[in-house]
């Protein structure tokens, strides 16, 4: 048997303030004449994060429109338009959520690799490594600073880019960088994490690895969501950590049906990727009853609105292109029910939960 050799991140900063050594952390990595570019999402456009950022030369900032999540022409044109202005460049520095990352992760990749980002949606296929990238998340749940993929949707398929070539250089967490997250976006990105560790410890594929990981991940989304009564500094600290850790779980294991499900939502109606699992988790009691139940407790307390009925009036061609999307999701769905899973999983079955979402 043949285990797997698991890409990590090279380095790790952790701690409230850790940002401010991103000018230090970046020096030995620039090369002259070659610019850092900052992927910022927009949502920090004109407020005070941007001051913050440590330009030289000919750095530049530019502000990623995550309204939806990153599609491969929106990579194409990143990469393409910094070869043309400045040939290489340095790095590139991703300052989001889960989508500011993984746009920043296909780009610094595309700069280094010929084609489209689309040629690359799949298992190993990148060739050569991308240029210099760090991660620097402002919001705690999407495990994308740690992960070895970036999702991304394509003309015919939601997926990513599934390499150890993939994997940020850098990472900086610092969970002050999180708390100006509006309320509702913090608990569907947290309840990403939540869902990770619920799908990756109740999965085929679980091992000790993933499962002490998975625990601790499990555990800390339990304390800021479902064991205190307000947020404070210490919410933050704790989720960021959860990220991380769930995060790692899935990178030796694999997540499960809510994912599966939500991707086929996101490449049809644009889901967002948080909200899409929340939308899914909801009505996944057959598979993850425990999970589901406490899933439900969280979104009363927290006062959260999970959206309903949002696949009403879809036509049956656009039932069959989430059904076709979520289907091939294959290690999902091994994961989550077994190598049988075509017989349990059938299109019928699909189809009837996508109509009750």
């Amino acid at each position: 048997m043949s285990f797997r050799n698991f890409k990590m991140v090279d380095y790790v900063v952790f701690g409230r303030g850790a940002f401010n050594q991103l000018d230090e952390i970046l020096a030995p990595r620039r090369k002259a004449d070659a610019p850092m570019i900052f992927l910022v999402d927009h949502f920090f456009e004109g407020k005070p994060l941007v001051n913050r950022i440590p330009l030289r030369g000919k750095d530049k900032i530019i502000f990623a429109d995550v309204t939806y999540e990153p599609k491969t022409t929106q990579v194409d044109a990143l990469a393409n338009s910094l070869k043309e202005s400045f040939g290489t460049v340095s790095g590139i520095i991703g300052i989001g959520g889960g989508s500011t990352m993984d746009l920043a992760k296909a780009v610094s990749l595309m700069m280094n690799n010929p084609g489209s980002s689309a040629d690359y949606q799949g298992w190993d296929l990148v060739k050569f490594p991308g240029v210099y990238k760090a991660g620097i998340p402002t919001l705690s749940g999407t495990g994308a600073e740690v992960s070895r993929t970036t999702v991304l949707t394509g003309p015919t398929r939601k997926l990513g880019m599934n390499s150890d070539f993939t994997p940020f250089d850098q990472i900086v967490l610092d969970p002050e960088l999180t708390k100006y997250a509006p309320v509702n976006q913090r608990f569907y990105t947290g309840m990403d994490c939540y869902i990770h560790c619920i799908e990756s410890l109740e999965g085929t594929y679980l091992n000790e690895f993933s499962k002490s990981y998975g625990e601790k991940a499990l555990e800390l989304c339990q304390k800021v969501f479902v064991a205190k009564d307000h947020w404070d500094d210490e919410s933050d600290d704790q989720l960021m950590m959860a990220s991380y850790a769930g995060g790692m779980s899935i990178a030796y294991s694999q997540v499960g049906v809510a994912h599966a499900v939500s991707y086929g939502l996101s490449y049809l109606l644009g889901t967002k990727h948080g909200i899409g699992n929340c939308i899914v988790m909801n009505h996944l009691e057959e598979y993850y009853p425990a999970g589901v139940k406490e899933f439900k407790y969280m979104v009363e307390k927290n006062k959260i609105d999970i959206p309903q009925g949002i696949c009403k009036g879809l036509t049956d061609e656009q039932f069959d292109t989430m059904i076709n999307v979520s289907i091939g999701m294959k290690p999902l769905w091994e994961n989550a029910l077994g190598k049988d899973w075509e017989k349990i999983m059938t299109r019928e079955k699909l189809r009837a939960l996508y109509e009750r979402l």
